[in-house]
C-alpha cells in the first residue's frame, strides 16, 4: 500500500496514540482514535486493525511494567486469566484475518450500553468497594468464560476489549479498579501479540506508521499508570464510565 507521512500525519498518529494509550491504560476505547488514525493515511479498515495491534502491545507492556513496579499487579493471576484470553484471541485473530470487521459492530455496542446501564444502577458490580477480596476463577468460572470471550472479541477487532476484560476482572473476579487495569494490560497484551504476529504472516501490518503510532501510546501508558494509581477509585469509575458512554456514542455513528 501507498501512503505519505507528512509532518501533519506523523504528528496526528503521535497525537492520537498520546491519548489513546492514556485511555486504554486507564479504561479503555483508546482505539476509537487510532484506528481512524491510521485510516487517515488511506489504510483499509482491516489493515488499520491489523497495524493497530503494534501500539496496542507496546503500550500493554509499558503498563504492566509501570503497575508492577508500584506493587499494583497480582502476579499470582497472570497465567490463570492468560490461559483463557489467548485461546479466545487465537480464534478471534484466525477469524479477522478472513472475514470483514463490521460483523462484531453489533457486539461490541450491545456490551458497551450493557455495561453502561450495569454501572449508572450497579455502581459497585465494576468497581468493588475498598477491602472486597479478589476471588480465583475457580471460584467465578463464569469470569473465564468472559476472559475468553474477551479474547476473541479482541482477536477480532481491537476496539473496546478493554471494557469486557473490566467485567470479567472487575465484575467477576471482584478486583479493583487498578488491579483490574494491571491484569486487563496482561491480557491485552498477550493477545494483541498473537494477533500481531497472525496479522504479519497475513502480510496485513503496515510497520512504520504503526510504530509511529506505538510511539505516542506507549507514553500516554507511562502517564495513565502514574494518574491511575495516586487518584481515588471513584475517579477511575467515572472515566470508565465516560469512556463506556463515549465509545456507544462511536459505535452508532461509525
Amino acid at each position: 500500500m501507498d501512503y505519505e507521512l507528512s509532518l501533519l500525519a506523523v504528528s496526528a498518529l503521535l497525537a492520537a496514540g498520546l491519548v489513546g494509550g492514556f485511555i486504554n491504560t486507564l479504561a479503555g476505547g483508546g482505539s476509537m482514535l487510532t484506528l481512524p488514525a491510521l485510516m487517515m493515511l488511506g489504510m483499509p479498515a482491516d489493515l488499520a486493525n491489523a497495524t493497530n495491534r503494534i501500539g496496542v502491545l507496546l503500550q500493554s507492556v509499558t503498563g504492566v511494567r509501570g503497575f508492577r513496579e508500584a506493587g499494583r499487579l497480582d502476579s499470582g493471576a497472570v497465567m490463570p486469566v492468560l490461559m483463557p484470553s489467548l485461546a479466545g484471541a487465537l480464534v478471534g485473530a484466525l477469524a479477522a484475518s478472513v472475514l470483514p470487521v463490521w460483523l462484531l459492530k453489533p457486539t461490541l455496542l450491545s456490551c458497551m450500553v450493557g455495561m453502561a446501564l450495569v454501572m449508572l444502577i450497579f455502581p459497585t458490580a465494576v468497581a468493588p468497594p475498598r477491602g472486597t477480596r479478589a476471588r480465583t476463577l475457580r471460584e467465578q468460572p463464569l469470569a473465564g468464560a468472559g476472559i475468553f470471550l474477551a479474547g476473541l472479541y479482541g482477536g477480532f477487532v481491537q476496539a473496546g476489549v478493554g471494557f469486557i476484560l473490566i467485567a470479567a476482572l472487575a465484575g467477576g473476579l471482584r478486583y479493583d479498579l487498578v488491579r483490574t487495569n494491571a491484569l486487563k494490560l496482561v491480557c491485552t497484551g498477550a493477545f494483541s501479540l498473537v494477533a500481531l504476529i497472525v496479522f504479519a504472516v497475513q502480510g496485513q501490518v503496515l510497520w512504520i506508521p504503526g510504530l509511529i503510532l506505538a510511539l505516542g501510546m506507549v507514553v500516554g501508558a507511562m502517564i495513565s499508570v502514574r494518574f491511575a494509581i495516586t487518584v481515588p477509585q471513584s475517579t477511575l469509575k467515572w472515566i470508565l464510565f465516560v469512556m463506556v458512554s463515549a465509545t456507544c456514542g462511536a459505535a452508532l455513528f461509525f
